[in-house]
């Protein structure tokens, strides 16, 4: 991490990653044919409707198209270069495969230009390279987890984030994900080996105001200090108790302090062996 020296408020306690170290200095731009526009939904859906609030402005983004699918097999690809993505939080790769075609990918931590990587089911357990959970032993960390097979990553995708495989069974193979939720997924469903990179991405302080509006984040205001009509949170004379015993969202949902807000009928729920705890992990009380 770096911290800058305190020479104005917003300095004092702002901090970002050290990209210069973990970065390819040649990378300045990201390849052509891999990128398209972005435009950005200022958290609006289709009709117009603001689904997400406090998002807007922001610079712009090039998107870059990430191959989450993976469905090159057998073919050795080498590095070329390890970049920076505005889109997320982890780092990417520019991965050359032996027949010349090129792709990104989201890049665990400790790959470095010039390594190789590989899908298929007889790889060697290394970080980067891509398997079937069936084939990775227990005890491995992986990223980029396909829930249905062939369908893609879709777990473990996020910066310093790794799922531990636990157990193996006739037909699925428990992992821990990092919320310490641990769930059962087919083991026909490929992982990556290793974590995902840019661990300190977590202990990045924004600092300022200033900053957060460049990445697109709006100011939020408080559910307690808006009227009734606008918050279940608002209304009442001065600094007045929610006057309800759940926390709940703008739209009336429960949230927060430990609250459980998954769908008790929800269709993966006989695939979860234990639920995630709230606490330290989750954000809670230390």
């Amino acid at each position: 991490m770096k911290k800058y020296k305190p020479t104005s408020a917003g300095r004092r306690d702002g901090s970002v990653v050290e990209y210069k170290k973990f970065l390819t200095s040649t990378a300045s731009k990201p390849l052509k044919s891999l990128t398209k526009g972005k435009r950005s939904t200022g958290g609006r859906n289709s009709s117009g409707r603001i689904t997400n609030h406090y998002r807007g402005a922001g610079n712009k983004r090039t998107y870059r198209l990430i191959d989450f699918k993976y469905d090159k097999k057998e073919v050795p690809a080498k590095v070329e270069t390890i970049e920076y993505d505005p889109n997320r939080s982890a780092f990417i790769a520019l991965v050359c495969y032996k027949d010349g075609e090129r792709r990104y990918v989201v890049a665990p931590k400790g790959l470095e230009v010039g390594g190789e990587v590989v899908t298929s089911e007889s790889a060697k357990v290394k970080t980067g390279n891509r398997l079937p959970l069936s084939a990775i032993p227990v005890g491995t960390f992986v990223y980029n987890v396909e829930i249905n097979p062939g369908a893609g990553a879709r777990l473990g995708r996020s910066a310093g984030n790794a799922i531990e495989v636990v157990a193996q069974d006739s037909k699925h193979t428990s992992i821990k994900m990092p919320s310490t939720e641990v769930r059962k997924v087919l083991n026909t469903a490929w992982a990556s080996i290793g974590v995902v990179s840019n661990e300190e991405h977590r202990l990045v302080s924004i600092g300022k105001a200033g900053r957060a509006r460049h990445m697109g984040l709006r100011p939020k205001t408080r559910g307690a200090a808006r009227n009734a009509v606008d918050h279940p949170h608002g209304g009442g004379e001065g600094k007045s108790p929610r006057g309800h015993r759940r926390q709940r969202t703008k739209q009336g949902r429960p949230t927060g302090k430990g609250q459980k807000t998954r769908s008790p009928k929800k269709y993966s729920n006989k695939l979860i062996v234990s639920r995630r705890k709230p606490g330290r992990i989750m954000g809670g009380k230390r």
